[in-house]
């Protein structure tokens, strides 16, 4: 007997050349050009061009004496008492920011987790404060809660006590706390979504058999439900510390960098817009940049543990 023989057609696939290959390549990637150009032109361009001024000599009362200055600014940064005072300022304001909104956020974020009537409604109001300007909301914090004539804090305390009650200046008294009150405000619904978005990923199966077994709720949040929120309590920290380190609209608008409040981007201000002294303030900024790098390189390794942890 003869083997029988397929005699299908066989398909191959053709070749590609590498030069079409290439094209076609190109050809994708054209219309991310535009954009691509637009965000060099718009962060990398200043960028380079603060950098370059930092290692010059260059004030705007001392016209005749720009020139190239080295790693002189930088050293005048890290020495002058004003700046290690705004860089102090700086550290203190964000620590207590990311603490207190960290720990309210997950406050807040296992009470939105349980079941309730309204929750979607009340999840809605919660982040309200997020989306308010920063400008309007520090304009808020000042004249509407801390005036001393007018303001909420105060009235309450004269409802509540009397007429004799105490009238404090708010601002005057703790300006730092002051500015620390009105940013966790704002901050605390950011970390409460970022920590609610991972209460929902926990396995709730594991959770209901250790339920089951008589776990107690503590020992299910200390055992279970912490460890689970680690990465995600990283994550909103450290992207928390990205924004505040930066903050300039509460500084300038509660205290206008009075009363000890200065951090580095209102010393950045004043040394570019009152003493004019640009490559000073460019090597300040430069190192808000350095430190703002810093705290990103931890929030892009966070970030990608838990993709990997996902997959």
């Amino acid at each position: 007997m003869s083997a029988a023989v397929d005699e299908r057609p066989t398909t191959q696939r053709p070749q590609t050349s590498p030069a079409l290959a290439r094209a076609g390549g190109w050809a994708r990637r054209a219309p991310l050009l535009p954009a691509l150009v637009f965000l060099i032109v718009v962060t990398q361009l200043p960028f380079l061009v603060t950098l370059f001024v930092s290692f010059m000599n260059w004030n705007a009362y001392y016209p005749d004496e720009r020139g190239f200055a080295g790693f002189s600014n930088f050293a005048a940064v890290l020495t002058d008492v004003s700046a290690r005072r705004a860089i102090l300022v700086t550290i203190v304001l964000t620590a207590s920011v990311v603490l207190f909104s960290l720990l309210l956020g997950l406050g807040i974020a296992l009470l939105l987790d349980r079941r309730f009537r309204g929750r979607g409604v009340v999840r809605t109001m919660m982040i309200t404060p997020f989306l308010v300007v920063p400008v309007a909301a520090a304009l808020l914090w000042k004249h509407a809660l801390y005036n001393p004539e007018y303001g909420l804090f105060d009235g309450l305390l004269r409802t509540v006590l009397g007429d004799d009650a105490p009238q404090p200046d708010w601002i005057t008294n703790n300006p730092l706390i002051a500015i620390v009150a009105s940013l966790v405000w704002q901050w605390t619904p950011f970390m409460m979504l970022i920590l609610l978005a991972g209460l929902q990923s926990r396995p709730m199966d594991v959770v209901e058999a250790a339920r089951i077994d008589g776990a107690s709720p503590w020992q299910i949040f200390t055992h279970m439900t912490l460890p689970h929120l680690r990465p995600y309590i990283e994550l909103s920290g450290l992207l928390g510390a990205i924004y505040v380190v930066q903050n300039f609209d509460a500084v300038f608008t509660i205290t206008s960098g009075g009363l000890g409040t200065a951090n580095l981007p209102y010393f950045i201000y004043q040394t570019f817009y009152t003493a004019h002294d640009y490559g000073r303030a460019s090597a300040a900024g430069v190192v808000v940049v350095l430190g703002t790098i810093v705290i990103a390189t931890f929030a892009l390794r966070t970030v990608l543990s838990l993709f990997r942890e996902e997959s």
